[in-house]
């Protein structure tokens, strides 16, 4: 049940703050690199404690590219509204792609980043649940429910 008050001025139902959490959880080798490269002398120490492999991380980098333009697409849910209705299924895509990835790394069997590549895992099984099940989720996503009446 959507009541007015789960409306914005601009008359957009509010995304979740689960919502944006998921994009931040996706987005979080670009959250890396941007912490890096405010921590100048000690960044490149901080991405290669996380990323000891550079392939791993470009990898991420291009896993991350749908929850960035996630996130700029946010503000164009009224004019591009095809576009962003099919967004959630492209988020879906790069999580399974992330949680393929993280398996690919347990398999490997890094010791060092295994108990924090499980974590992740789990992160995003959880996130990826959100965006299928949810029901408010799946409301904001939909055009017609999108904009007040």
């Amino acid at each position: 049940m959507i009541s007015p008050d789960d409306y914005d001025h601009k008359g957009q139902l509010r995304l979740p703050f689960t919502f944006w959490f998921i994009l931040l959880l996706q987005a979080r080798t670009w959250l890396l690199f941007v912490m890096a490269g405010a921590s100048r002398e000690q960044g490149s120490d901080l991405l290669e404690l996380f990323y000891p492999d550079t392939r791993a991380f470009w990898i991420g980098m291009a896993l991350g590219i749908p929850a960035a333009l996630g996130l700029l697409l946010t503000g164009y849910r009224q004019r591009l509204p095809r576009l962003w209705q099919a967004w959630r299924w492209v988020l879906c895509g790069a999580l399974l792609a992330m949680m393929l990835m993280q398996g690919l790394t347990l398999w490997q069997g890094d010791e060092q980043l295994s108990l924090l590549v499980v974590l992740l895992s789990l992160f995003d099984l959880l996130a990826l649940g959100y965006l299928v099940l949810s029901q408010r989720l799946l409301n904001c996503f939909n055009p017609q429910l999108n904009a007040a009446e």
